[in-house]
């Protein structure tokens, strides 16, 4: 059996949500809105999390988007966003998911925003893992955890967020 220790628990989860919030809007409080896009299934899960706190918390307008790819051949399948990705066009955009390993979910998901001109793209993660092998950065991290390559981080998403590694 395998051992699961809590990297954040769901008080930690909330604190880090509220930062990664309190960021975004200082970041575009020159804005009318932004558009959140978040990389389903968690990375939406996150992103509407986002929204809702800065809906309540803040003036800034914010569009909830969904986008869905495979993250095992994400070149095998094609990109599905739940808007048409036209209406994007001149928009301040932030990319939203869980996790960043390696950077391919992430990489291939920028790539096929900025098909169209936008007027800013920015990246945001709950968890930064630090195993690069895609030339991508994130402007907002929740936490950078230092793991091996062969331990696995579990984001819960549920009545209770936690995070877990194992």
């Amino acid at each position: 059996m395998t051992t699961r220790t809590i990297v954040l628990d769901h008080d930690s989860v909330q604190r880090k949500l509220a930062r990664i919030a309190q960021q975004l809007h200082e970041e575009n409080c020159d804005e009318a809105g932004i558009v959140l896009v978040g990389i389903a299934p968690r990375g939406s899960v996150i992103a509407e999390r986002l929204a809702a706190r800065l809906s309540a918390g803040t003036d800034l307008q914010v569009q909830l988007v969904t986008l869905r790819l495979d993250k095992d051949a994400p070149l095998e399948r094609p990109l599905e966003l739940s808007i048409p990705l036209e209406t994007l066009r001149d928009k301040v955009v932030v990319l939203v998911d869980d996790v960043l390993m390696s950077g391919r979910t992430l990489m291939h998901a920028a790539s096929f925003l900025i098909q169209v001109p936008l007027k800013k793209l920015s990246t945001v993660v709950l968890v930064d893992r630090r195993h690069r092998t895609y030339p991508i950065r994130v402007n907002i991290v929740g936490l950078t955890l230092s793991t091996t390559l062969q331990e696995h981080i579990s984001v819960e998403l549920g009545r209770k967020d936690n995070v877990y590694l194992g």
